[in-house]
């Protein structure tokens, strides 16, 4: 379900679930998760996907299992968390968790065909409020409210132009901008990281951080919810109902 492999001082991380879009599974997101922190001695990491997608998102016929979400998460702080620079090399579409996996990267490097796309008011589902801080602070407040009201997708060249993506190229691009990195200063490097993510995303303030996650927890146990997955297992648009 994944490949770590090494250029030198890169590490290269590969899902590997290319019938599947490479669709993100509790177990696919332990096994990236396992991977990140094997990879401690690599003095840069490079996540991409075999096949024609980088990550389709979540598994829908896992999405709604007990667990899975608490795997997504930690999986995606784990890739934030990563002592180094994480490269995300974004060839192919990037939707919903693939969002938030190239986005848990510090970089991303996007092909033409790169697509991102955040579609969880579609099926009743809903990120958590530090996905949607990282994206509004990459992408800047009109694209993250353009990709999650309206459900909009972003192309590369969007991506490009907004902030979202850093550099066009592919996987070879991605690859030789982490190896310029790893030949870097890696006690400048990681805690200039660490500065970065202090200081633009600390943790939020207690009262907001509550009501926050409740308001995030009610999304997950609506009614709403529950007919996203209905109307997927009988085949018909859903009808939401806003409770």
């Amino acid at each position: 379900m994944i490949e770590l492999s090494w250029r030198g001082r890169v590490a290269v991380l590969t899902l590997d679930r290319p019938d599947k879009h490479n669709a993100l599974t509790a177990e696919l997101c332990e096994r990236i998760r396992t991977a990140v922190a094997s990879a401690a001695q690599a003095r840069a990491l490079v996540l991409t996907g075999n096949g024609r997608s980088f990550c389709s998102g979540a598994d829908l016929d896992e999405v709604h299992t007990a667990g899975f979400r608490d795997e997504l998460y930690r999986m995606l702080h784990a890739v934030t968390a990563a002592p180094v620079p994480v490269v995300a090399a974004v060839h192919g579409a990037a939707i919903g968790a693939g969002t938030q996996l190239a986005i848990a990267a510090d970089l991303r490097v996007v092909s033409p065909a790169a697509r991102f796309a955040v579609p969880t008011a579609r099926i009743g589902l809903a990120v958590d409020p530090w996905t949607i801080r990282r994206l509004a602070l990459l992408a800047g407040h009109g694209a993250a409210r353009r990709m999650l009201l309206a459900c909009d997708p972003i192309d590369a060249d969007a991506a490009l132009a907004c902030g979202l993506a850093d550099r066009p190229g592919d996987l070879d691009d991605a690859l030789d901008w982490a190896a310029g990195m790893a030949d870097l200063a890696p006690l400048t490097v990681g805690y200039t990281k660490r500065v970065l993510g202090e200081v633009f995303e600390p943790g939020l303030a207690g009262d907001v951080a509550t009501e926050l996650d409740a308001a995030f927890e009610a999304c997950w146990a609506s009614g709403d919810f529950a007919e996203g997955r209905l109307s997927r297992a009988e085949k018909r648009p859903p009808v939401f109902r806003g409770r």
